[in-house]
Order: structure tokens, then sequence, then C-alpha cells
């Protein structure tokens, strides 16, 4: 059968997706990644993609957005936005991407449309063509919650009747990668989040001190990928925090500005891109902006975490850490850094986390689920 996967423009949408697309075609169907932007430059091995966001541009929108709706855009930068910063920034993302999906969908005959929260117009395009759609959660969000906000956009409104639909469909199917014990239950089938790069780690990736114990504890620190505001880069505040702690504190791809003072401090190290799955498990904390990804990355591998509230859904992740117990949600300081080293409650409840989430079946469990659809 043929599945088409969809996702808004930007490479932490699509990645999420990548390892049940790749759990498809390895159990030999055929499958089209859609997306665009910077989502185009994600290692996506053999998936082929197509380009469904030609000419558009999310800073533009998100600069449109800000000088136009600047009380909403100003609350989005504090993770504040809501419905209203969704309904702002996707809602016309959407819209640029409807039209495009929609030939796509005519000329290629998916039997089945896979697409995550924030690229609703996938569920626009599967309908229009009475093909079954599937919502894949890739966040912390409630995936429902999401679509419903982009389509409540004027511009999604405008897409829905350009195509003669007043709404959307149910998904034929939702699936959910989020542990029940941080965002509470939720219907669908429930399915492990696996980091994209899972089957492209290489030790070669990582260097060799690093893949050895370490002699004191060790603090991974990571910045968002995201460009642009929002206090995506915690990694300033833990070099000044860690001062008279004993332990060593690893910077990944940090900015020069940033390297240069690590440079000069005891027990700070620097490296470029690491995949988080091979390093984490040796790792006794990580400290990082609130992304989703990384905050599952570390719920995976059982260690604790301090994330810090930021723009976008940061802010909500990082307060569902702090609520289920397993991480710190707020600012880094040499106290917070502290209690993720030595705190054994912590601990036990990111390896308590760990343990759901490897209960949870993996991608490759539900390709039945979905060519049953087709």
């Amino acid at each position: 059968m043929r599945v088409l996967v969809v996702s808004a423009p930007m490479t932490g949408h699509l990645l999420p997706l990548l390892p049940l697309a790749e759990a498809l075609w390895d159990s030999g169907h055929e499958v089209l990644l859609a997306s665009g932007g910077e989502a185009l430059d994600a290692d996506t091995g053999n998936l082929p993609v197509i380009d469904v966001a030609r000419n558009l541009r999310f800073g533009r929108i998100a600069a449109t957005a800000m000088v136009t709706h600047p009380v909403t855009a100003r609350a989005e930068l504090a993770g504040r936005g809501g419905d209203r910063g969704v309904r702002r920034l996707f809602g016309p993302v959407n819209e640029e991407l409807a039209d495009a999906l929609v030939t796509v969908v005519a000329q290629w005959h998916p039997d089945v449309v896979i697409h995550e929260p924030l690229a609703a117009a996938g569920a626009l395009a599967a309908a229009r063509h009475d093909v079954p759609a599937v919502l894949q959660e890739n966040n912390l969000y409630q995936g429902s919650d999401l679509v419903d906000a982009t389509l409540g956009a004027r511009t999604m409104q405008r897409a829905l009747w350009r195509h003669g639909m007043t709404a959307l469909p149910d998904p034929a199917l939702t699936l959910t990668i989020a542990p029940p014990s941080v965002v509470g239950h939720r219907d669908g089938l429930p399915m492990r989040p696996v980091d994209a790069g899972h089957r492209r780690h290489d030790d070669a990736d990582v260097p060799g001190w690093l893949r050895a114990p370490s002699e004191k504890p060790r603090v991974l620190v990571t910045r968002t990928t995201v460009a642009g505001p929002g206090r995506g880069d915690p990694m300033a505040a833990a070099v000044r925090a860690v001062e008279g702690l004993d332990c060593e504190l690893v910077l990944v791809r940090p900015t020069a500005k940033v390297a240069r003072r690590a440079g000069a401090g005891a027990g700070v190290r620097t490296v470029g891109w690491v995949p988080l799955p091979g390093v984490l498990p040796g790792c006794a904390g990580v400290v990082h902006h609130g992304g989703a990804g990384t905050v599952l990355a570390a719920l995976s591998a059982g260690i604790p975490q301090i994330a810090v509230p930021g723009a976008g859904d940061r802010r909500h992740n990082a307060e569902l850490v702090g609520a289920r117990g397993a991480g710190i949600a707020g600012e880094v300081t040499a106290e917070a850094l502290n209690r993720l080293l030595h705190d054994g409650e912590l601990a036990a409840t990111a390896r308590a986390v760990r343990t759901e989430i490897e209960a949870m079946p993996p991608p490759q469990a539900r390709v039945d689920a979905i060519t049953a659809l087709g």
C-alpha cells in the first residue's frame, strides 16, 4: 500500500514521524514524506521526500503574526500563546500547504495519509479524496486540540472552503507517543517515542572520551535548533551555575561565545552534534531548552532533567516534567544543578517513566493497524 506522511515544514515536526514511516517502508509499503523548508535538510534515510512548501517561509509568517498580533506574539514567546498562538502561526502555514497536498494526494493516490497535529492540511487533503487519515502525535500536547486550534484559524477556514468543506472528519486512527503518567490518559493507540535517528546512530559520531564513563557525574547541556528568540539556549547559565560543583558539564554545539567562556571553566567540555540516545544513558542528568524531543529522549533514557520554560510548547513541556517529578522546570542555577545531581527521588522517578516508555509498543507494532485502514 501507499502511505503519505505529512509534517509542517520544520525539522522538529518531521523527525518524530520517521520511525513509523521507516517501519512501514521496511514492511514493504511505499512511503512518501511531504514537508518543506528546513525539514528537507533532515536525514530521512531511504525515504523519499516531496516539497509541498516551496514558497512558504515560516520566519515571514512569524514576523507577520508579531506585527499584526503583538499581544499574542509576546504570549507565544513566553510559552503562553495557547490556541491563539497556534492559530496565528500554523493556520497560515497549513493554508499554504493545503493546495499542494490536495494535488499530491490526487496524483500519487495514497491509501492512507499520516499527519502530525500541526499539519492539519494533511487531513484536509485526505478528506478531499476520501482517504483515511491517521493523526500521529509528535509532542506532549493532545493532538486533537492542536488540530482543532489550527482549523479554527480564518486562513484554514479559507482552505476548507476552497476545497468544498466546512469541517474535517475525525481521524481514522490516533497514535499517541507521550507516557500517560506525564500527560494523563489519552484515547488512541499508544506508541513508543523513538529517536528519529535510531538507525543512523554511529559510535563514530561520539568522541571516545564521551563514550567512556566519567570520573565525575556528567551533565549534558543542549540547546534548540530553532533560530529566533525564545530563551532556547541554557548553556551560558549552566556554565555560570556549575562553578563550585563537582561534576563534568558537556555542552553540545555551543555558540562561539559560550565555547570561549567554557574554555576557561574547570570541568566544562564541548562537543559537536551527538546522538542523544547514544550519550544520555551515560549521563547523570541533562539541561535543555524544553523541547519535546529532548524531554522524551531524557525520559526514555531514565535520567533527570532541567527543562527551561520558553517559547511555543517549551513551557508546557517543562511544567509537565516538573509536575511528574522526573526533573526540574525552571532556570539553570547552582541550586537546580546540585539538585539534578543529588536528588535521588528525581532519578527514581525518571527511571520509572523509562520503564513505562519501554512497555509502550514500538512503531513496528503499529504497522498492521495502519495497513488495516487501506
